[in-house]
């Protein structure tokens, strides 16, 4: 959508080939009097940005800052949908999340001007993380300790594939216009969705919601073949009734950012979980804008950077189930961490370059697998969206960031080391916070504050 072709200066005297200063300057003196001074390599795009609204020369800082504040827009949307999931429910913020991408989305397809694309494009963006970010809460409050896994991996495997499916609509729509309601429209059929999907159960439970959830529960036995006894019922009402009135006595405001950060226990977690995901966000997103080292093609550039995450999911599904997320999630972040600094060895060629790219991209990939799921369970279900929130958007101010470093040119070399060295450290803290597997997930923030995870009867942990 804001691809830069090649260009040059429409002087009938003047060849792209031997573009100077002094030739930019003519044309800059002309683009007082026409904004056509300029013509494109339309080769592999028909239209674009850049090619309709000519964002080169004294306007190529354009599409740069567009990243940027797109970047910022889905900070802030992404805290916001925190106090929504928490205050609303799972269902109602996604849903309205999903309504604001679509109106905007599609109007980014008819903006007639830079900075009326550049507004709708910030609708987009104040949506877009908070909807990829859905996926990693829903399944674990659904599922069982035992089902978490399979569930963060299907939804990681999807995401996956939607990134090379992404890539060959990309291959077939070149223009702009075409690609904006290629990619916005597709998502207007998940509100045929509305009817059947469900609340989160576990967040009713929090809000005290005992008939609501039950509802919902029964209607999930049903459907998996499942009976649900009278007595389970009744022992879950008392259960929840009695941690839900302990909780209300305690404090009737509403839970905020601070609950997070009240108790010491509960704290470090969010700290060492925040710190965690910036450093997975940055280096997720900073390879991303690395991949153009694999190939002069940015089709299949973006082709390569989905599908060699899918390999990585055949080694965690199984490695996850035996070790747990702790270990796995430290391993994770050593390999890339090491594959990023081995890449900047500048005796050896481009091919191990190439290599290295690959088996960073994995690790990091790997890793964000794993934290998507081990975050949530570190998190009680009463702030679990708030918590998610926070950690997200301090992880997307390394990306916010990450064009403006591609924009002035800052050599590679320097952006690999930072990448990884933060992987490496982000892989010890890992080592510091508890395990999680087959645990029930803490629901208050007592659970939050205690050591839940380490209780003695974690295998019999079947429900919830």
């Amino acid at each position: 959508m804001a691809s830069i072709p090649e260009h040059w200066c429409k002087d009938e005297n003047f060849s792209y080939n031997n573009y100077t200063s002094k030739n930019n300057n003519q044309c800059l003196n002309s683009m007082n009097n026409t904004c056509e001074v300029w013509d494109f390599d339309y080769s592999r795009y028909s239209s674009t940005i850049v090619t309709e609204w000519n964002l080169v020369c004294s306007k190529q800082f354009y599409p740069t800052f567009a990243l940027v504040v797109f970047g910022l827009s889905g900070l802030f949307g992404m805290l916001l949908f925190g106090f929504i999931q928490d205050g609303l429910g799972r269902r109602p913020a996604f849903f309205i999340y999903l309504l604001i991408e679509c109106i905007f989305g599609v109007a980014t397809a008819f903006a007639q001007n830079f900075w009326m694309w550049l507004f709708f494009r910030i609708g987009v963006g104040f949506t877009v993380p908070a909807i990829l970010a859905t996926p990693n809460v829903l399944p674990i409050e659904f599922v069982g300790p035992a089902h978490r896994t399979t569930c963060i991996l299907l939804t990681n495997i999807a995401h996956s594939v939607g990134m090379v499916i992404l890539s060959l609509v990309l291959y077939a729509f070149r223009d702009w216009r075409q690609l904006a309601l290629a990619t916005s429209l597709p998502f207007t059929v998940y509100f045929l969705y509305w009817w059947r999907f469900p609340e989160s159960p576990r967040w009713l439970l929090a809000c005290g919601r005992f008939e609501k959830a039950k509802k919902i529960l029964l209607k999930m036995a049903k459907v998996n073949g499942k009976n649900i006894s009278p007595d389970y019922m009744d022992q879950l009402k008392i259960k929840y009734e009695e941690e839900f009135n302990n909780q209300k006595s305690k404090t009737d405001e509403q839970y905020n950012v601070f609950h997070l950060f009240k108790t010491p226990n509960l704290r470090f977690k969010t700290i060492a979980i925040t710190f965690i995901w910036f450093v997975n966000t940055t280096v997720y997103v900073g390879l991303s804008y690395y991949a153009p080292a694999l190939s002069s093609d940015e089709h299949l550039n973006f082709f390569l950077a989905g599908a060699v995450e899918l390999p990585t999911y055949i080694i965690l599904w199984p490695a996850m189930e035996r070790f747990g997320r702790k270990s796995i999630l430290n391993i994770s972040m050593l390999i890339g961490g090491c594959a990023c600094l081995a890449a900047t060895c500048s005796t050896l060629d481009e091919k191990w370059t190439l290599i290295m790219f690959c088996v960073g991209k994995m690790g990091i990939s790997s890793s964000y697998v794993i934290l998507s799921l081990f975050a949530p369970e570190l998190y009680p279900t009463v702030v679990r969206g708030l918590g998610m929130s926070v950690s997200s958007v301090a992880g997307m101010i390394g990306p916010v960031g990450l064009p403006i470093i591609n924009y002035v040119g800052t050599g590679s070399q320097l952006s690999l080391i930072v990448m990884g060295v933060l992987q490496i450290v982000g892989g010890f803290v890992t080592l510091l916070l508890p395990e999680t597997k087959n645990c029930h997930l803490p629901q208050t923030l007592d659970d939050g504050e205690n050591n839940y995870y380490d209780s003695a009867d974690r295998k019999e942990n079947k429900y919830i």
